[in-house]
């Protein structure tokens, strides 16, 4: 398991460098950041941005819902101009088991794509305040800033095709003939998932329902097959649970899908 240490942190005000990008920023050793984007509106007056993670395989930092021990990504886009509304795209990590910790993390290097309604286009300028967790022999919560103007008339295919290929990592609703996912219910250890899909590899199922602090364990099959049960980390039982909403974040074949259910009781 990784050391946390908490150290002072700098926080850096990026200038734009290049089109479609901010200038790099260290955020710990070996590890650097920025801000890109397609410098193009959508048809839905969107405008499409991401943040690059130049990062060793050595080095990890977390995804959305960190896990047992990790540190929250935190992102600000308050200070934002003619932009607002961000939805980000989190490409589905990697499941992390260690020293009876369970993890969501991204190793080596990373675009986490996101997207922003533009509200004014005479303005446009990306304004994020940024705390990630980055763990190498120890961890430490980097911060940094960026500020990044947004070229709508001047169309950046390079940072196009970066962003495209992230937002191929990112869990999309379900598409499939039939339903992915039976019933969600609760159980005296946490929850149990009925008519999971064959083409659901059961190991990548994440469950979320909203609180990073209700976390569950791997999926354990049933004796006789027909369920699969996520046992509650840290304090066991359905107290709570009955009557949320819960996301549930896989892997296929085809790629990465995410599906929502309602927490029922146990029949």
């Amino acid at each position: 398991m990784f050391k946390f240490v908490l150290l002072p942190c700098l926080t850096l005000l990026a200038t734009p460098a290049l089109a479609g990008a901010t200038a790099w920023q260290d955020l710990a050793p070996g590890v650097k950041a920025r801000f890109v984007s397609a410098d193009a509106i959508a048809a839905d007056s969107r405008v499409r941005v991401g943040l690059e993670l130049d990062m060793p395989k050595t080095t990890k930092t977390y995804w959305r819902i960190p896990g047992d021990a990790g540190i929250p990504p935190q992102l600000d886009f308050a200070g934002s101009e003619g932009l607002e509304g961000a939805t980000i795209g989190w490409p589905y990590p990697e499941i992390e088991d260690e020293a009876g910790y369970r993890e969501y993390v991204y190793h080596g290097p990373l675009v986490v794509p996101m997207e922003l309604v533009v509200t004014d286009r005479a303005k446009g300028v990306l304004k994020v305040q940024m705390t990630l967790g980055v763990c190498s022999d120890v961890c430490i919560p980097a911060q940094a800033s960026f500020v990044l103007p947004i070229a709508y008339a001047a169309f950046d295919p390079a940072q196009t095709t970066r962003l495209q290929i992230a937002e191929a990592e990112v869990p999309i609703a379900w598409d499939g003939p039939a339903e992915p996912v039976g019933a969600v219910t609760a159980t005296a250890e946490g929850i149990a998932l009925s008519g999971l899909d064959p083409a659901i590899d059961p190991a990548s199922i994440i469950a979320d329902v909203g609180d990073p602090a209700i976390l569950f364990g791997a999926p354990q099959k049933s004796p006789d097959g027909n369920l699969f049960t996520l046992k509650r980390l840290g304090e066991a039982g359905a107290e709570g649970l009955v009557g949320r909403s819960v996301e549930l974040t896989f892997m296929t074949r085809r790629g990465p899908y995410a599906v929502s259910r309602k927490i029922a009781e146990s029949p």
